[in-house]
């Protein structure tokens, strides 16, 4: 599975000629940092026109997926995402910002019922829709191979959330879901006991 390389935290733009690079200079000022940050706008392009992710964008939903991209704020990324949970998370806080339950509750896992899906997806569009309307970050935890949990930190409203995706269906032939079981409105409101405050943070010596 291809997996993003993450860019530098200034995306794609190269300094001037004899100018420092912030992102030598970030290092030298936190050699210890595990992440690097970049906005979606460095893989948006990638993820349409690769090969590699042709399963999931036909020639309309490619279109989708751009519209979709120009009118909401871009993401920022830290971490390392699979092409699949990166895009499966633009989806959830787009239909989060959008208010789209239904669209949002045909992303769960099987393992739970259609009504906990829609449940669950009213539950976290009233908790988080004008966060997600604004500057989100999503912090990935995990190898992203079968699995992954990625935590939003919603600028906005200064929430924070982890949602858990994992491959579904047979042997994975569903494509990427995320669980969708949280009912309770405290539950689903409920933000990370081990995230950090912030992204890209020192993690807790176990995380889930």
């Amino acid at each position: 599975m291809h997996h993003p390389r993450p860019a530098g935290p200034t995306g794609t733009t190269r300094p001037a000629k004899n100018a420092e690079n912030p992102e030598s200079r970030e290092s030298r000022e936190n050699p210890a940092g595990r992440w690097r940050t970049v906005t979606a706008a460095a893989v948006a392009a990638a993820l349409v026109s690769s090969a590699a992710t042709a399963w999931w964008l036909s020639a309309d939903d490619g279109l989708d997926y751009v519209n979709d991209y120009a009118s909401h704020e871009p993401l920022r990324v830290v971490g390392y995402p699979s092409t699949g949970t990166l895009h499966l998370t633009q989806q959830i806080v787009w239909r989060l910002a959008d208010g789209s339950e239904g669209s949002l509750a045909t992303m769960a896992t099987s393992d739970g019922s259609g009504a906990e899906a829609r449940s669950t997806a009213a539950n976290w569009v009233r908790t988080f829709r004008e966060g997600a309307q604004g500057p989100v970050t999503a912090e990935f935890h995990g190898e992203g191979e079968v699995r992954q949990s990625v935590v939003l930190y919603f600028g906005r409203t200064r929430q924070v959330k982890q949602f858990r995706l994992r491959l579904d269906g047979n042997g994975g032939a569903d494509g990427w879901r995320v669980l969708m079981r949280e009912t309770d409105p405290q539950e689903a409101a409920a933000p990370p006991t081990w995230a950090p405050a912030s992204p890209g943070a020192t993690l807790p010596p176990a995380v889930p």
